[in-house]
């Protein structure tokens, strides 16, 4: 599997505080506009991944291509201020602590978007675990086609039992390069560069890993980030030659690599919930849609909240495999109006649901994460959003910097 993953030449802000300077992935508290007003006072003054990204909750309340090009002006001014030192040619371990005091760790690697594919059935060696959303892709496409920089929040997952690849990377082989807090209880996080000793036998373990059906990296976190990485180089990619292609820092992407049986990475299920709805009204045509039991039996269990009550029903006889494609065809098939939002955290459910009349809720249960790989390279990609890995504030953070832009120098 050699050639679809390298070293990369990473940016890091030289004087910011991680709890200023970091931020979490953009499509978390999508449905919590407060979540991101407190993190803009968090940031203060200083230089910030803030003022880099584009969060979800701020689709449709801003213009799009404005936003993107103040994170664009953004991102050139933070260059040629000197706000980055780099780190060349580098693996980063990073280690984060998490809110629940358990510590996840992965490797920043580049990835080969030549060897990356989305579409349902797909055989490539790096290939996404969830449906991809082809909506979400060109308001990330906007920002990222004229950027100089990408930050990634994405989060690769490998299949690695015997834990043979991350965890046997010893401290007397790294350097620090980051450590520090982040933002709104979300725990800590530290960076260490890898040198060329431990580089080497993390592409051997990485090389020997087993994989069925070909498949090496599942994407865990960030799927239509990566996504759109793959949009925007396939545009450049068109007025390259081939050996231009195959050097252009567009044709790779920055990401987080973590093995799927690292001890704190659990699978949370991503809950529903419907706004400007009739709630009553769309629980008589789940009703219709699905042979429904209110008492239990085999099928699939899904909890509804409307106001302060839920209410768990069974589906005789599902169509899918799992819940989560159960009620999704149903959304997708029956649902002319309102707005569908993926949660995470059956409180935050309940809340939005308390205070809106007009919203339903459905809760899931979660996914057994031993069976990713098998599934995805059985089955194809799963329904979009099936699993979280972790509560919002365990999201990965944007920390790490990569230019993407050919003879950018002014650093």
């Amino acid at each position: 599997m050699k050639h679809i993953y390298k070293p990369a030449d990473i940016l890091l802000p030289k004087a910011v505080p991680t709890e200023n300077w970091c931020v979490v992935a953009c499509d978390q508290y999508t449905s919590e506009p407060e979540y991101w007003e407190r993190a803009e006072k968090a940031v203060g003054n200083f230089p910030s991944t803030y003022h880099m990204v584009y969060p979800e909750c701020c689709l449709e309340t801003t213009n799009a291509e404005e936003y993107a090009n103040g994170i664009n002006l953004t991102m050139e001014r933070y260059l040629n201020d000197g706000v980055f030192r780099e780190v060349k040619n580098k693996y980063i371990l990073v280690e984060r602590t998490l809110a629940d005091g358990k510590v996840r760790r992965g490797v920043m690697m580049a990835l080969d978007l030549e060897q990356y594919r989305y579409e349902k059935g797909s055989k490539s060696p790096i290939r996404a675990t969830e449906g991809t959303v082809l909506e979400r892709i060109p308001p990330r496409v906007k920002i990222r086609r004229n950027a100089p920089l990408e930050l990634p929040h994405i989060m690769i997952l490998i299949d690695d039992k015997q834990r043979s690849v991350i965890e046997p990377i010893v401290k007397s082989c790294l350097t620090l390069e980051y450590e520090g807090k982040l933002m709104q209880n979300s725990g800590s996080i530290r960076g260490f560069s890898l040198n060329e000793t431990a580089a080497e036998k993390l592409e051997a373990a990485l090389d020997a890993l087993p994989v069925s059906d070909n498949l090496l990296f599942a994407v865990g976190d960030g799927n239509h980030s990566l996504a759109t990485a793959k949009a925007c180089y396939e545009e450049v990619k068109q007025s390259l030659a081939p050996e231009e292609a195959a050097n252009h820092p567009a044709r790779w992407a920055l990401a987080e690599v973590v093995n799927l049986y690292d001890d704190s990475l659990q699978f949370e299920p991503i809950h529903r919930v419907v706004f400007q709805t009739n709630p009553a009204k769309l629980m008589q045509e789940f009703r219709s849609y699905y042979e429904i039991s209110d008492t239990p039996c085999e099928g699939h269990k899904i909890t509804c909240v409307i106001g302060t009550e839920t209410k768990t029903v069974w589906v005789k006889n599902p169509p899918s495999n799992l819940e989560v494609g159960t009620l999704q065809k149903f959304l997708d098939a029956q649902l002319t109006g309102g707005k569908v939002d993926y949660i995470h955290g059956e409180e935050v459910v309940e809340r939005l649901c308390r205070d809106d009349s007009e919203a339903i809720g459905f809760l899931l249960p979660k996914m057994e994460k031993s069976s990713l790989f098998e599934t995805v390279a059985i089955d194809g990609a799963l329904p979009r959003k099936t699993f979280s890995m972790g509560h919002a504030c365990d999201k990965r953070f944007y920390m790490e910097c990569r230019k993407i832009k050919v003879n950018y120098h002014r650093l």
